[in-house]
């Protein structure tokens, strides 16, 4: 792949423009303005303008397991659209709208108040109400143009084929419904109106409505979702006046009242980690694998909604602090859909970890390989990591024995499967047509480059599967000496392990430069000498040995890698470097965080706290979320934190990311059966204090600052068994169109 192009003038010294390379996958369909407003439930989502809107023709619509239900959906008043007043979430699942008419005939500007209420749950509820300011009677004709085109998501990004030849209708006024049928794959999309419309026409419904003075009016519709797809519990059972209400006791308070809450004399270390939890439940995922049960983390809003491999596992690993909840759908979805055969379409070998499930057509109809799709070489590794943390935090024995043979099945495709050519190292190199180039997590097509932009051959051993490799074996060697009872194993672990620390430090190093890690091997065994943040997940795995430790970290936290935000995916000596490069110099929180981790785990504690007060400042500028990805830009020149074009919003290791941020600073972990507190809070951070943390099948209390700090066991919940009332629901802003590969 060619190399960014130049620009004719460069806004800030030192950094490249974006430019738009070849397999950009950035959305095709106009946008619905940065206004835009989502609502979402599981593997449901709604994306309007800030009207509640969806024109035909965007990006927005009604999304339920990656399969777009609604495309058009606009209402007018005597023929115009209403003006937006204001628009906000009030739940992640439910928003609310506030408009008045403009001039039309018949009709003076703001002389109709009306409201949209709408909510997912059980399927997509809206109402609509009317209220007349006139003083004299008025007529109305109220129109509420549909469309379904059932795209599949993957096309919603990219460009929408017309499916409409085999797009059925049966309209009554009380009724709108398209079926959609083809090559095995079948869709409807029914749109219930109470009162029903005066008369339908063509796809719109229409209602002849006349109104006194001071008189209202309101209709309900309801989408209902596919039956045999269960998405989150309804969390306001079908009753669309509990949007306004609020009721006190829903599914999502009761789940976010369960969870550890963290209280800080810092505002915001205290919101952004409230945030976390808020965003965590919006993204929970209730679904049903290989007859199995399980809630678990969605990757992202909108392109990600559901079950992947390396983001579900680091995620949940973020979460742990919080409760082990996530981590336990995880483990068990993941082994569920662990490979079972080779198949040279979707990337499955046995034993392996899948990338990324979906249910849409062209995953359905095998034109795309995501039903599920293999193509990583890094979650297997990660899922023995996770059990291994899953475990170290709950002490539970039995859980790890019911997932013995799938974590043996992992060892074995690590083993025979991840190393391609018998040099010790786990390499990747799709073998699906329709496969992701890089199998790492900097898995955009220009991901892995050398430090004079060239790309690497095939097949490509990067340094953070190596890592990622060696602190799996040395967990799966703790698990085995303990409730695996087999010592051989845990001995022969041990060894592996330690030849690939030796073979890895030979290999890898560079002494040039500072002294710091290749990126990777490439097929011809080359250094990928490009300098990036793979060094943080090194420092996050333990291969580095400690006389090693604090080159990595000068290079982390040296104005080149670190952005005054975060740590830049790539360094700015390095020739491809583009601060608005997908993996080329941005800044992601989770990587970052992971770094953090890291750090502080070879007792680099200042570097991590500089790290880790960046990325929260940097919150506190997107409402305490932090995105997908930050570019690159300097901070000084910049003056506030730049949000990467497309972000995902809310991500879910970007939600994670503020929880071991916290972890570090406390020095928290978990130890033969008890927590153990290590603490380093920056002056600016002051006290921290969390309540409900699980561990060990009880609940403890934390409390730091400075360098001091103690553990407690809780006395558990009150003795109605509820926990204390949560604090209002923070509002959720409208999500960015994140497009970046996965």
């Amino acid at each position: 792949m060619a190399a960014a192009r130049p620009t004719p003038a460069d806004p800030f010294p030192g950094v490249t423009a974006l430019s738009r390379e070849p397999g950009d996958q950035r959305a095709v369909p106009p946008e619905l303005g940065t206004n835009s407003i989502a609502v979402l439930n599981g593997p449901t989502f709604l994306y309007s303008d800030s009207c509640g809107d969806v024109p035909p023709g965007t990006i927005g619509g009604l999304v339920h397991m990656d399969t777009r239900l609604l495309s058009g959906w606009v209402l007018t008043v005597n023929g115009a659209q209403l003006l937006p007043l204001r628009g906000e979430t009030i739940d992640h699942y439910s928003a609310q709208f506030m408009l008045a008419n403009p001039d039309v005939p018949g009709l003076p500007p703001d002389s109709l108040a009306a409201r949209r209420i709408r909510y997912v749950g059980d399927g997509f509820h809206e109402r609509v109400e009317l209220l007349s300011f006139r003083t004299e009677r008025v007529r109305l004709e109220v129109r509420l143009a549909v469309a379904a085109d059932f795209a599949d998501l993957f096309e919603v990004k990219s460009g929408v084929r017309n499916r409409s030849a085999r797009i059925t209708r049966s309209h009554a006024p009380h009724e709108l419904r398209f079926d959609y049928s083809a090559d095995g794959f079948a869709a409807s999309t029914q749109v219930r109106s109470d009162p029903p419309a005066t008369r339908v026409e063509g796809d719109d419904l229409v209602w002849e409505v006349e109104l006194d003075p001071r008189e209202g009016w309101h209709v309900d519709l309801v989408v209902p979702l596919p039956t045999g797809h269960r998405v989150m519990i309804d969390p306001l059972g079908g009753d669309i006046s509990q949007v306004i209400h609020r009721s006190t006791d829903n599914p999502l308070r009761r789940w976010v009242e369960d969870r550890a809450a963290l209280h800080s004399d810092n505002s915001v270390v205290e919101r952004a980690t409230n945030r976390s939890r808020f965003d965590l439940a919006a993204l929970r995922l209730d679904l049903e694998i290989r007859g199995q049960r399980v809630m678990l983390p969605g990757a992202g809003l909108p392109w990600f909604l559901t079950v992947f491999g390396r983001d579900t596992v680091i995620t949940a690993y973020q979460t742990l602090v919080a409760g082990p909840a996530l981590a336990k759908g995880a483990l068990l979805a993941l082994a569920g859909l662990q490979g079972r055969t080779c198949d040279d379409f979707t990337d499955e070998e046995s034993g392996k970890i899948l990338h990324e499930f979906r249910s849409g057509e062209l995953t359905r109809t095998g034109v795309k390989p995501y039903n599920p799709n293999y193509g990583t070489a890094d979650a297997t590794q990660l899922w023995l990591i996770l059990l291994s943390e899953y475990w170290r935090w709950t002490g539970d024995d039995d859980l790890v024995r019911s997932l013995r043979d799938n974590a043996l099945a992992a060892l074995t495709w690590i083993d025979e499967f991840g190393d391609r050519d018998g040099d010790g190292y786990v390499e990747y190199a799709t073998r699906s047509p329709e496969g992701l180039g890089n199998q790492c997590w900097r898995d955009s097509p220009d991901g892995v480059r050398f430090s004079d932009g060239r790309m690497p051959v095939l097949p490509i051993a990067t340094s953070d599967l190596q890592g990622y490799t060696y602190d799996a074996k040395l967990r799966l060697a703790e698990l085995a000496d303990g409730p695996l009872a087999d010592p051989a194993l845990a001995r022969r672990l041990r060894a592996d392990a330690a030849d690939l620390f030796d073979r890895f430090n030979r290999d890898f190093w560079i002494e040039e430069r500072g002294g710091f890690y290749a990126t990777g091997l490439d097929g011809d065994k080359n250094r990928i000498d490009s300098k990036t943040s793979n060094m943080g997940h090194l420092l996050w795995s333990g291969i580095v040995p400690p006389d090693r430790a604090g080159a990595v970290v000068r290079q982390l936290v040296h104005p080149d890698m670190f952005s005054g935000w975060g740590i830049r995916t790539l360094s700015r000596e390095d020739r491809p470097y583009n601060a608005l490069g997908y993996h080329l110099g941005t800044v992601w929180p989770h990587d970052s965080s992971i770094a953090v981790l890291g750090m502080a785990r070879y007792g680099y504690r200042a570097e991590a706290n500089q790290v880790s007060i960046a990325l929260l400042e940097a919150a506190e500028q997107f409402d305490y979320r932090l995105p997908e990805a930050l570019s690159g830009y300097v901070r000084e020149r910049t003056l506030f934190a730049v949000p990467y074009p497309t972000a995902c919003s809310p991500q879910a290791w970007a939600a994670g990311a503020p929880l071991a941020l916290v972890r570090a600073m406390l020095g928290l972990n978990p130890v033969d059966g008890r927590l153990t507190i290590d603490p380093v809070i920056p002056p600016e951070i002051g006290r921290i204090t969390a309540e409900r943390v699980r561990a060990f099948g009880q609940l403890w209390e934390v409390e730091a600052v400075a360098g001091t700090g103690h553990v407690r066991r809780s006395a558990g919940p009150p003795a109605d068994g509820r926990s204390p009332a949560a604090p209002d629901l923070p509002r959720l802003s409208a999500p960015a169109m994140g497009t970046g590969p996965k």
